[in-house]
Protein backbone atom coordinates (compact mmCIF):
# COMPACT_ATOMS: atom_id res chain seq x y z
CA UNK A 1 0.00 0.00 0.00
CA UNK A 2 1.01 3.61 -0.51
CA UNK A 3 2.17 5.25 2.70
CA UNK A 4 1.65 8.98 3.12
CA UNK A 5 1.95 11.45 5.95
CA UNK A 6 -1.75 11.11 6.60
CA UNK A 7 -1.65 7.32 6.98
CA UNK A 8 -2.35 6.44 10.64
CA UNK A 9 0.57 4.69 12.27
CA UNK A 10 -1.80 1.89 13.34
CA UNK A 11 -2.29 1.05 9.65
CA UNK A 12 1.42 0.42 9.17
CA UNK A 13 1.19 -3.27 9.95
CA UNK A 14 3.06 -6.47 9.28
CA UNK A 15 1.96 -6.56 5.63
CA UNK A 16 3.76 -3.29 5.04
CA UNK A 17 7.36 -3.56 3.89
CA UNK A 18 10.10 -2.44 6.20
CA UNK A 19 11.03 0.37 3.83
CA UNK A 20 7.43 1.61 3.73
CA UNK A 21 7.25 1.54 7.48
CA UNK A 22 10.45 3.54 7.73
CA UNK A 23 9.20 6.00 5.16
CA UNK A 24 6.03 6.47 7.20
CA UNK A 25 8.02 7.06 10.37
CA UNK A 26 10.27 9.42 8.48
CA UNK A 27 7.19 11.34 7.37
CA UNK A 28 5.99 11.55 10.96
CA UNK A 29 9.38 12.78 12.07
CA UNK A 30 9.45 15.51 9.43
CA UNK A 31 5.89 16.54 10.24
CA UNK A 32 6.79 17.06 13.88
CA UNK A 33 10.20 18.62 13.54
CA UNK A 34 10.39 19.89 9.96
CA UNK A 35 13.99 18.83 9.45
CA UNK A 36 15.72 16.43 7.13
CA UNK A 37 16.23 12.85 8.29
CA UNK A 38 17.61 10.17 6.00
CA UNK A 39 16.96 6.43 6.06
CA UNK A 40 19.95 4.07 5.78
CA UNK A 41 20.26 0.43 4.79
CA UNK A 42 21.11 -0.84 8.26
CA UNK A 43 17.71 0.30 9.56
CA UNK A 44 15.96 -2.48 7.65
CA UNK A 45 16.64 -4.96 10.45
CA UNK A 46 15.55 -2.66 13.26
CA UNK A 47 12.44 -3.46 15.29
CA UNK A 48 9.40 -1.18 15.28
CA UNK A 49 10.31 0.14 18.73
CA UNK A 50 13.85 0.92 17.60
CA UNK A 51 12.58 2.79 14.56
CA UNK A 52 10.07 4.76 16.60
CA UNK A 53 12.70 5.66 19.20
CA UNK A 54 15.10 6.76 16.49
CA UNK A 55 12.74 9.09 14.69
CA UNK A 56 11.00 10.42 17.77
CA UNK A 57 14.28 11.30 19.49
CA UNK A 58 15.83 13.20 16.61
CA UNK A 59 18.83 10.87 16.75
CA UNK A 60 19.47 10.65 13.03
CA UNK A 61 23.21 10.97 13.56
CA UNK A 62 23.39 8.41 16.38
CA UNK A 63 20.75 5.63 16.17
CA UNK A 64 19.32 4.53 19.50
CA UNK A 65 19.32 0.83 18.68
CA UNK A 66 21.97 -0.66 16.45
CA UNK A 67 23.21 -4.08 17.44
CA UNK A 68 26.40 -3.55 15.48
CA UNK A 69 27.21 -0.35 17.33
CA UNK A 70 26.27 -1.00 20.93
CA UNK A 71 24.40 -4.28 21.25
CA UNK A 72 27.71 -6.13 21.13
CA UNK A 73 27.68 -8.69 23.92
CA UNK A 74 31.23 -10.09 23.86
CA UNK A 75 34.82 -9.07 23.31
CA UNK A 76 37.58 -11.00 21.57
CA UNK A 77 40.55 -11.33 23.91
CA UNK A 78 44.19 -11.42 22.82
CA UNK A 79 44.13 -15.23 22.91
CA UNK A 80 41.23 -15.33 20.44
CA UNK A 81 38.54 -16.30 22.93
CA UNK A 82 35.19 -14.51 23.19
CA UNK A 83 34.28 -13.20 26.65
CA UNK A 84 30.80 -11.83 27.49
CA UNK A 85 31.05 -8.13 28.25
CA UNK A 86 28.43 -8.09 31.00
CA UNK A 87 28.93 -10.32 34.02
CA UNK A 88 27.61 -10.87 37.52
CA UNK A 89 29.99 -9.95 40.31
CA UNK A 90 29.85 -12.12 43.43
CA UNK A 91 32.08 -10.13 45.79
CA UNK A 92 30.28 -9.44 49.10
CA UNK A 93 27.46 -11.79 48.08
CA UNK A 94 26.74 -13.64 51.30
CA UNK A 95 26.53 -17.39 51.63
CA UNK A 96 22.90 -18.39 51.49
CA UNK A 97 22.17 -15.65 48.95
CA UNK A 98 24.68 -16.10 46.16
CA UNK A 99 23.30 -19.39 44.82
CA UNK A 100 19.89 -17.91 44.10
CA UNK A 101 21.53 -14.77 42.69
CA UNK A 102 23.55 -16.80 40.19
CA UNK A 103 20.55 -18.93 39.19
CA UNK A 104 18.53 -15.74 38.66
CA UNK A 105 21.32 -14.13 36.65
CA UNK A 106 21.80 -17.10 34.34
CA UNK A 107 18.04 -17.41 33.89
CA UNK A 108 17.91 -13.72 32.90
CA UNK A 109 20.65 -14.13 30.29
CA UNK A 110 23.95 -13.54 32.08
CA UNK A 111 26.67 -15.84 30.80
CA UNK A 112 29.65 -14.39 32.68
CA UNK A 113 30.06 -15.06 36.41
CA UNK A 114 32.99 -13.57 38.31
CA UNK A 115 34.27 -15.44 41.37
CA UNK A 116 37.29 -15.56 43.67
CA UNK A 117 38.71 -17.69 46.47
CA UNK A 118 38.60 -14.79 48.92
CA UNK A 119 34.85 -14.21 48.33
CA UNK A 120 34.24 -17.47 50.26
CA UNK A 121 31.19 -18.41 48.21
CA UNK A 122 32.48 -20.44 45.25
CA UNK A 123 30.80 -23.59 46.51
CA UNK A 124 27.37 -21.97 46.20
CA UNK A 125 28.27 -20.49 42.82
CA UNK A 126 29.22 -23.97 41.63
CA UNK A 127 25.95 -25.41 42.93
CA UNK A 128 24.03 -22.70 41.06
CA UNK A 129 25.87 -23.42 37.82
CA UNK A 130 25.22 -27.15 38.17
CA UNK A 131 21.52 -26.53 38.82
CA UNK A 132 21.19 -24.32 35.74
CA UNK A 133 22.90 -26.90 33.55
CA UNK A 134 20.79 -29.75 34.96
CA UNK A 135 17.58 -27.78 34.39
CA UNK A 136 18.57 -27.10 30.80
CA UNK A 137 18.75 -23.33 31.29
CA UNK A 138 22.27 -23.16 29.90
CA UNK A 139 25.13 -25.31 28.64
CA UNK A 140 28.56 -25.20 30.24
CA UNK A 141 29.99 -24.25 26.86
CA UNK A 142 27.92 -21.04 26.92
CA UNK A 143 29.20 -19.86 30.29
CA UNK A 144 32.27 -17.82 31.16
CA UNK A 145 33.47 -18.50 34.70
CA UNK A 146 36.30 -16.51 36.25
CA UNK A 147 38.15 -17.20 39.49
CA UNK A 148 41.21 -15.64 41.09
CA UNK A 149 44.46 -16.55 42.82
CA UNK A 150 44.54 -14.92 46.25
CA UNK A 151 47.60 -13.25 47.75
CA UNK A 152 48.31 -16.23 50.02
CA UNK A 153 48.45 -18.60 47.03
CA UNK A 154 51.26 -17.19 44.89
CA UNK A 155 53.52 -20.13 45.82
CA UNK A 156 50.88 -22.69 44.77
CA UNK A 157 49.33 -21.52 41.51
CA UNK A 158 48.41 -24.87 40.00
CA UNK A 159 47.15 -26.35 43.28
CA UNK A 160 45.07 -23.24 43.97
CA UNK A 161 43.51 -23.35 40.52
CA UNK A 162 42.63 -27.03 41.01
CA UNK A 163 41.04 -26.18 44.36
CA UNK A 164 38.95 -23.47 42.70
CA UNK A 165 37.76 -25.99 40.13
CA UNK A 166 36.81 -28.39 42.92
CA UNK A 167 34.84 -25.69 44.77
CA UNK A 168 33.05 -24.67 41.59
CA UNK A 169 32.57 -28.28 40.45
CA UNK A 170 34.05 -27.49 37.05
CA UNK A 171 36.55 -29.17 34.75
CA UNK A 172 38.12 -25.89 33.63
CA UNK A 173 37.97 -22.16 34.23
CA UNK A 174 37.41 -19.75 31.40
CA UNK A 175 39.64 -17.20 33.10
CA UNK A 176 41.98 -17.32 36.10
CA UNK A 177 43.40 -14.06 37.42
CA UNK A 178 46.13 -13.06 39.85
CA UNK A 179 43.85 -11.21 42.24
CA UNK A 180 46.44 -8.59 43.20
CA UNK A 181 50.16 -7.98 42.66
CA UNK A 182 50.70 -8.74 46.34
CA UNK A 183 52.24 -12.00 47.52
CA UNK A 184 51.38 -12.80 51.12
CA UNK A 185 54.97 -12.26 52.22
CA UNK A 186 55.91 -8.68 51.46
CA UNK A 187 59.35 -8.29 52.95
CA UNK A 188 62.00 -6.05 51.43
CA UNK A 189 61.20 -7.70 48.09
CA UNK A 190 58.12 -9.47 46.78
CA UNK A 191 58.30 -13.20 47.49
CA UNK A 192 57.75 -14.86 45.11
CA UNK A 193 58.46 -12.22 42.46
CA UNK A 194 55.47 -11.34 40.30
CA UNK A 195 57.26 -12.65 37.20
CA UNK A 196 57.61 -16.03 38.90
CA UNK A 197 53.93 -16.14 39.81
CA UNK A 198 53.03 -15.25 36.24
CA UNK A 199 55.31 -17.97 34.84
CA UNK A 200 53.33 -20.48 36.90
CA UNK A 201 50.07 -18.98 35.60
CA UNK A 202 51.29 -19.53 32.03
CA UNK A 203 51.23 -23.29 32.65
CA UNK A 204 47.48 -23.38 33.38
CA UNK A 205 46.24 -23.20 29.77
CA UNK A 206 48.74 -25.92 28.82
CA UNK A 207 47.32 -28.12 31.58
CA UNK A 208 43.73 -27.44 30.52
CA UNK A 209 42.88 -25.90 33.89
CA UNK A 210 42.19 -22.36 32.69
CA UNK A 211 41.60 -21.44 29.09
CA UNK A 212 42.58 -17.79 29.57
CA UNK A 213 44.75 -16.13 32.20
CA UNK A 214 45.07 -12.58 33.40
CA UNK A 215 45.62 -10.20 36.28
CA UNK A 216 43.65 -7.89 38.54
CA UNK A 217 44.55 -4.60 40.19
CA UNK A 218 47.73 -4.14 38.15
CA UNK A 219 49.05 -0.70 37.31
CA UNK A 220 50.54 0.45 34.01
CA UNK A 221 54.04 0.16 35.46
CA UNK A 222 53.50 -3.42 36.61
CA UNK A 223 51.95 -4.45 33.28
CA UNK A 224 54.89 -3.02 31.35
CA UNK A 225 57.33 -4.80 33.65
CA UNK A 226 55.49 -8.09 33.14
CA UNK A 227 55.59 -7.64 29.37
CA UNK A 228 59.39 -7.84 29.43
CA UNK A 229 59.36 -11.46 30.62
CA UNK A 230 55.94 -12.93 29.82
CA UNK A 231 55.59 -15.54 27.10
CA UNK A 232 51.80 -15.22 27.32
CA UNK A 233 50.43 -11.73 27.92
CA UNK A 234 47.51 -11.35 30.32
CA UNK A 235 44.21 -11.49 28.47
CA UNK A 236 42.46 -9.32 31.07
CA UNK A 237 43.25 -6.76 33.75
CA UNK A 238 40.30 -6.47 36.14
CA UNK A 239 40.37 -3.16 38.01
CA UNK A 240 38.22 -0.62 39.81
CA UNK A 241 36.55 1.59 37.19
CA UNK A 242 33.66 4.03 37.47
CA UNK A 243 33.09 7.74 36.72
CA UNK A 244 34.78 8.77 39.97
CA UNK A 245 37.82 6.59 39.24
CA UNK A 246 38.21 6.50 35.47
CA UNK A 247 41.89 5.44 35.17
CA UNK A 248 42.22 6.70 31.60
CA UNK A 249 45.99 6.26 31.51
CA UNK A 250 45.69 2.64 32.63
CA UNK A 251 43.09 1.95 29.94
CA UNK A 252 45.47 3.39 27.34
CA UNK A 253 48.25 1.10 28.56
CA UNK A 254 45.96 -1.94 28.44
CA UNK A 255 44.95 -1.08 24.87
CA UNK A 256 48.58 -0.59 23.86
CA UNK A 257 49.56 -3.99 25.30
CA UNK A 258 46.50 -5.78 23.92
CA UNK A 259 45.04 -6.44 27.37
CA UNK A 260 41.28 -6.13 27.85
CA UNK A 261 40.13 -4.12 30.88
CA UNK A 262 37.25 -5.29 33.06
CA UNK A 263 35.50 -2.88 35.43
CA UNK A 264 34.72 -3.99 38.95
CA UNK A 265 32.77 -1.84 41.41
CA UNK A 266 31.10 -0.05 38.46
CA UNK A 267 28.46 1.42 40.78
CA UNK A 268 31.09 2.95 43.04
CA UNK A 269 30.83 0.19 45.67
CA UNK A 270 28.16 2.08 47.65
CA UNK A 271 28.66 -0.07 50.77
CA UNK A 272 32.45 0.12 50.73
CA UNK A 273 32.55 2.35 53.82
CA UNK A 274 31.35 -0.66 55.84
CA UNK A 275 34.12 -2.83 54.44
CA UNK A 276 36.72 -0.14 55.18
CA UNK A 277 35.19 0.50 58.60
CA UNK A 278 34.81 4.22 58.05
CA UNK A 279 31.87 6.60 58.42
CA UNK A 280 29.09 6.57 55.83
CA UNK A 281 30.15 10.11 54.91
CA UNK A 282 33.34 8.56 53.52
CA UNK A 283 31.36 6.45 51.03
CA UNK A 284 31.93 7.09 47.35
CA UNK A 285 28.47 8.60 46.76
CA UNK A 286 28.49 7.91 43.03
CA UNK A 287 24.93 6.61 42.85
CA UNK A 288 23.67 9.73 44.63
CA UNK A 289 25.67 12.16 42.50
CA UNK A 290 23.30 14.80 41.05
CA UNK A 291 24.85 14.60 37.60
CA UNK A 292 24.49 10.82 37.45
CA UNK A 293 20.87 11.13 38.53
CA UNK A 294 20.26 13.74 35.85
CA UNK A 295 21.58 11.42 33.15
CA UNK A 296 19.39 8.60 34.47
CA UNK A 297 16.28 10.78 34.32
CA UNK A 298 17.15 12.02 30.83
CA UNK A 299 17.54 8.44 29.60
CA UNK A 300 14.58 6.99 31.45
CA UNK A 301 16.89 4.45 33.06
CA UNK A 302 18.03 3.63 36.57
CA UNK A 303 21.26 5.07 37.97
CA UNK A 304 22.77 1.58 38.01
CA UNK A 305 21.90 1.02 34.35
CA UNK A 306 23.52 4.32 33.40
CA UNK A 307 26.74 3.42 35.21
CA UNK A 308 26.90 -0.06 33.67
CA UNK A 309 26.17 1.38 30.22
CA UNK A 310 28.93 3.98 30.73
CA UNK A 311 31.42 1.19 31.38
CA UNK A 312 30.40 -0.70 28.25
CA UNK A 313 30.74 2.39 26.07
CA UNK A 314 34.33 2.76 27.25
CA UNK A 315 35.04 -0.64 25.66
CA UNK A 316 35.44 -2.39 29.01
CA UNK A 317 33.57 -5.40 30.26
CA UNK A 318 31.73 -4.79 33.51
CA UNK A 319 30.70 -6.71 36.63
CA UNK A 320 27.75 -5.21 38.52
CA UNK A 321 27.04 -7.09 41.74
CA UNK A 322 23.63 -7.75 43.29
CA UNK A 323 21.70 -10.51 45.02
CA UNK A 324 18.37 -8.74 44.46
CA UNK A 325 16.47 -10.48 41.61
CA UNK A 326 14.92 -7.29 40.25
CA UNK A 327 18.25 -5.45 40.26
CA UNK A 328 20.02 -8.37 38.62
CA UNK A 329 17.46 -8.22 35.83
CA UNK A 330 17.64 -4.42 35.64
CA UNK A 331 21.45 -4.40 35.39
CA UNK A 332 21.25 -6.71 32.38
CA UNK A 333 18.97 -4.30 30.51
CA UNK A 334 21.78 -2.22 29.06
CA UNK A 335 22.52 -3.84 25.71
CA UNK A 336 19.85 -2.27 23.50
CA UNK A 337 20.37 1.46 24.12
CA UNK A 338 23.24 3.88 24.50
CA UNK A 339 24.28 7.05 26.26
CA UNK A 340 24.61 10.10 24.05
CA UNK A 341 27.94 11.86 23.61
CA UNK A 342 26.64 14.60 25.87
CA UNK A 343 25.70 12.17 28.63
CA UNK A 344 29.05 10.39 28.33
CA UNK A 345 30.80 13.76 28.66
CA UNK A 346 28.80 14.54 31.81
CA UNK A 347 30.02 11.31 33.40
CA UNK A 348 33.55 11.58 32.00
CA UNK A 349 34.15 14.81 33.89
CA UNK A 350 32.99 13.93 37.40
CA UNK A 351 35.32 14.96 40.20
CA UNK A 352 37.06 14.33 42.49
CA UNK A 353 38.80 11.22 41.24
CA UNK A 354 39.40 8.88 44.16
CA UNK A 355 40.19 5.20 44.49
CA UNK A 356 37.77 3.34 46.77
CA UNK A 357 39.71 0.13 47.31
CA UNK A 358 43.23 1.08 48.35
CA UNK A 359 44.48 -2.35 49.52
CA UNK A 360 46.04 -0.52 52.47
CA UNK A 361 46.04 -3.79 54.40
CA UNK A 362 49.01 -4.88 52.24
CA UNK A 363 51.29 -2.07 53.41
CA UNK A 364 54.37 -2.91 55.51
CA UNK A 365 56.91 -0.46 56.95
CA UNK A 366 59.87 -2.41 55.57
CA UNK A 367 58.19 -3.92 52.54
CA UNK A 368 58.11 -2.94 48.89
CA UNK A 369 54.68 -1.43 49.46
CA UNK A 370 55.20 1.16 52.19
CA UNK A 371 52.31 3.44 51.23
CA UNK A 372 49.15 3.39 49.13
CA UNK A 373 50.88 5.56 46.54
CA UNK A 374 53.81 3.14 46.47
CA UNK A 375 51.52 0.16 45.94
CA UNK A 376 49.70 1.83 43.06
CA UNK A 377 52.84 3.34 41.49
CA UNK A 378 51.59 6.88 42.06
CA UNK A 379 53.54 9.95 43.08
CA UNK A 380 53.77 10.43 46.83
Amino acid sequence: PTITKSTPITNVGSSTSRWQKMERLLALRQECFADDVSVSDNMVSWTDDELMAFFESGGAERPLASAEQFGRQSVTLNDGREMPLLGLGTWKSSQGQVKEAVVTAISEGYRHIDCAFVYSNEGEVGAAIAECITRGIVRRADLWITSKLWVTQHNAVEASCRQALKRLNLEFLDLYLIHAPIPARCGPVLTPPLAETWAAMEQLPKLGLAKSIGVSNWTSKKLRALATSATIMPAVNQVELHPLWRQNELLETCAELGIHATAYSPLGSPDSHQLRKVAASEANGLMDHPRVKTVAVDCGKSVAQVLVRWALQRDTSVLPKSVNPSRIKENFGVLDWELSMEHMAMLDTLEPQRRILTFAWALEPNGPYRSVAHLWDEEE
